[in-house]
């Protein structure tokens, strides 16, 4: 069996690992994304799924648009039985998905959280149970049929890095499950009715206020450790636990404070709040924040 595999993210290297060490399938071409600047001094760095492919021995393509008419010229002449897709970050043309079938392995389960962030979406929704939709694609936004769905739960205090973990090794294994018995399963059309859509994450998503705890809290699981949450003022809330949302206080008040952390009110519950980070300086315990701001209870965090 010959694949191409597109992907960018760590999410689509562990994927692209596990089809590499799989008996019976050979990766004739990677797709990813182009090499992009990363950090302060913005050094030039390869996706990881370059590094994979590059590892062992695989011919990896980086065109800047899929769509142009040399990049699909050159892909059609890749002979293969299964395109595999997994966040690679670009829409497949039509000419693309008549080369040979194209899988996808999207995290939620789908028709719900199309889009780039379906992992947060889960965290910041609460959700008690998500999962990974193998799907048949199609030219929409994560509309194909569906081959089979893997589901999973979700703690209560479940962080986006572990639920993150989880799900790609979920994913990696319906991969293998879906090429080696492709000819086995009836892909079934979404429902419309059930879809909705989550949004590219941005460093202004992570602004909180002591409005709803719960809602803190779920932006918290979902957006460390990146891009955090804080608040107006620029201070990072780097590690906070909800106590209860039923309550009704005044927001950011401090209501004790304890050998460890702090207890906040929010305008529906409470928060613990045991690290912060202020703008431009180092994590801190929340005791030497407030002391060295000389707050106490009944003052206002800010």
């Amino acid at each position: 069996m010959k694949i191409i595999f597109m992907g960018t993210p760590e999410y689509a290297g562990r994927i692209l690992e596990k089809i590499i060490t799989t008996t019976g399938i050979e990766v004739v071409a990677v797709y990813t994304q182009p090499d992009k600047p990363v950090g302060r001094k913005k050094i030039l760095t390869p996706p990881i799924v370059k590094t994979i492919a590059l590892e062992n021995g695989i011919q990896v393509y980086q065109p800047q648009r899929l769509r142009e008419e040399d990049v699909v010229n050159e892909l059609e002449k890749i002979e293969c039985d299964y395109i595999v897709v997994a966040a690679y970050g670009q829409i497949l043309p039509k000419e693309i998905l008549n080369h040979a079938p194209c899988i996808n392995l999207h995290a939620s389960i789908l028709p719900q959280y199309r889009g780039a962030s379906p992992i947060q979406q889960t965290l910041l929704n609460g959700d008690t149970t998500t999962g990974v939709t193998a799907m048949l694609m199609d030219e929409g936004l994560d509309t194909g049929d569906i081959i089979k769905i893997a589901t999973v739960d979700v703690g209560a205090d479940e962080m986006a890095e572990s639920l993150f973990e989880r799900l790609t090794d979920v994913a990696s294994d319906l991969t293998i499950d879906v090429l080696q018995n492709f000819t086995a399963f009836a892909p079934q059309k979404q429902n419309e009715t059930l879809a909705s859509h989550c949004k590219k994450i941005t460093k202004q998503d992570g602004e909180v206020a002591f409005e709803n705890a719960e809602v803190i809290f779920n932006k918290y699981r979902a957006f460390s450790p990146w891009p955090g949450v804080y608040l107006a003022s620029g201070l990072k809330l780097k590690k906070i636990e909800l106590i209860e949302n039923k309550s009704q206080n005044e927001s950011g008040k401090i209501l004790q404070i304890n050998k460890d952390a702090i207890v906040v009110g929010c305008k529906n519950g409470t928060v613990k709040i045991s690290r912060v980070q202020p703008e431009s300086k180092n994590e801190m315990d929340i005791l030497s924040y407030i002391n060295g701001k000389r707050l106490n209870v009944a003052d206002t965090l800010s």
